[in-house]
């Protein structure tokens, strides 16, 4: 299913979707095909943000596109002095 009939079925909500296509762009994963799971209620949003399994994310349907941006150094070591 493509980002914009799951803003159309889900409107204005959180959603736990399953990635099935996308491509990549500089450092940006655009999002092409997904599989929508289920609505999240904003009470449980952080919790599911931070538990969601690999392949799936946790999305709003305000957004146009489906864009997650890659980090190439996520750890960064920080020397004390």
């Amino acid at each position: 299913m493509k980002w914009q009939e799951v803003r159309e079925l889900f409107p204005n909500q959180f959603v736990l979707v399953s990635i099935l296509n996308f491509h990549e762009e500089e450092d940006k994963k655009i999002i092409d095909e997904v599989a929508p799971i289920r609505s999240i209620p904003e009470d449980d949003v952080n919790k599911e943000f931070f538990n969601v399994e690999p392949g799936n994310i946790v999305y709003h349907t305000s957004n146009e596109e489906c864009i997650v941006h890659i980090r190439k150094d996520p750890l960064m070591r920080v020397r004390r002095i």
